[in-house]
């Protein structure tokens, strides 16, 4: 380390952090989603910590507007004013924080902030949060592993990711997402009547198909049941067209994409939340419906068994299975002591990812880089 960070950081610790300046990279909302989500809050939270943040944005709008229809064109012009933003925080920045996905993301965004910040001579923390990592590195981990070299720390919030980069010779260490208890917490009043909240995009790899066939198979038992959709995506039109053919477009909402704040109020509406994900990783709608007191269904996939355990804070079923989802759903409605204890387990487990429990996780990694 430098020795200007050797004097400036000695001792650091949560009451003497205002002295750090850290350079986060990462998207930002719109669109909404976990990584987006999860680098807004952080930014803010080390800010009210006492930490000076530099937010490098890697999905800035397109300037002008019309470039964002040309592929190439589109590209270049994200990507140089990206690259001199990473330079030039570089430069007056402590430390880099990424926030890492996989495939072109990782090439574009991630991995020239790690070269950037090298050659700066800064430390640089990748924070890995790709529910694909095995699908990447399969083809990618020679590549991966050599830039992944030039960092201080990788970071990523699973035990499951944490197997997946170990397999590829990559140690990983874990801190997990974190939870905001005072936006998500539970409602005064249960719902009257069963309210499914599926809280994922509308995309493939989150197979709505199998929560609406689900959802027409708990209509049968009961009939009053309702069902919002919360999300955005290319498979809107096909699903709607899926809910006229089941018979159920009278009790299925497509709210669209929503904030945080419309989420938690979303979440204290329902009575349960199903994810029906072929593939995740830790995922944060999960982490919210425990925090608003909602039992949860889940696809038994990636990551979701390290964030919750079967029978005692989650459901968990085969991914792809919409009786088993719907049978599991029927449980959760027709057994009180069951729902109840899921709740009160959730609740109890949300308590470990708070910013009280996970910041210091943070300042701890922070503080060793820097060493």
């Amino acid at each position: 380390m430098a020795p200007r960070l050797a004097a400036r950081h000695k001792g650091l610790s949560m009451t003497a952090s205002a002295t750090l300046s850290i350079g986060l990279i990462g998207p930002l909302p719109p669109p909404a989603g976990g990584m987006a989500n999860q680098t807004m809050q952080l930014s803010r939270l080390l800010g009210e910590a006492g930490m000076r943040v530099k937010l490098i944005r890697n999905n800035a709008p397109y300037a002008p507007a019309w470039v964002g229809g040309v592929p190439l064109l589109r590209a270049g012009f994200r990507l140089l004013p990206y690259l001199w933003r990473l330079w030039r925080a570089a430069g007056r920045c402590d430390l880099f924080h990424v926030m890492a996905n996989s495939g072109w993301s990782w090439h574009l965004f991630a991995a020239p902030a790690i070269w950037i910040a090298r050659a700066r001579g800064i430390p640089v923390i990748v924070n890995y949060r790709g529910g694909e990592a095995e699908q990447f590195l399969r083809g990618g981990a020679v590549a991966v592993r050599f830039t992944m070299k030039r960092a201080a720390a990788l970071v990523v919030p699973s035990g499951f990711l944490q197997q997946v980069f170990a397999r590829y010779g990559m140690p990983a260490k874990i801190v997990p997402n974190i939870i905001d208890l005072e936006k998500f917490h539970p409602a005064e009043q249960p719902p009257a009547v069963s309210h499914v909240l599926l809280a994922r995009n509308l995309e493939p790899l989150y197979d709505i198909d199998s929560g609406l066939r689900a959802m027409a198979t708990l209509l049968r038992r009961h009939p009053r049941a309702r069902m919002s959709i919360a999300g955005s995506g290319p498979e809107r039109e096909r699903l709607e067209a899926l809910a006229q053919a089941l018979g159920i477009a009278e009790h299925v909402r497509f709210t669209g994409r929503l904030d945080s704040q419309e989420m938690a109020a979303l979440y204290r509406e329902a009575s349960l939340s199903l994810n029906t994900a072929l593939a995740d990783n830790m995922p944060n709608s999960v982490l919210e419906a425990l925090a608003c007191g909602l039992p949860v269904v889940s696809s038994e996939v990636g990551g979701v068994p390290f964030l919750v355990r079967h029978e005692e804070t989650a459901l968990l079923v085969p991914p792809g299975d919409a009786e088993a989802m719907a049978s599991a759903m029927l449980r959760l409605i027709e057994d009180d002591d069951l729902r109840q204890k899921l709740i009160h387990n959730g609740r109890e487990h949300v308590q470990s990812f708070t910013w009280a429990r996970v910041g210091r996780q943070w300042l701890d990694l922070y503080r060793e880089a820097l060493a």
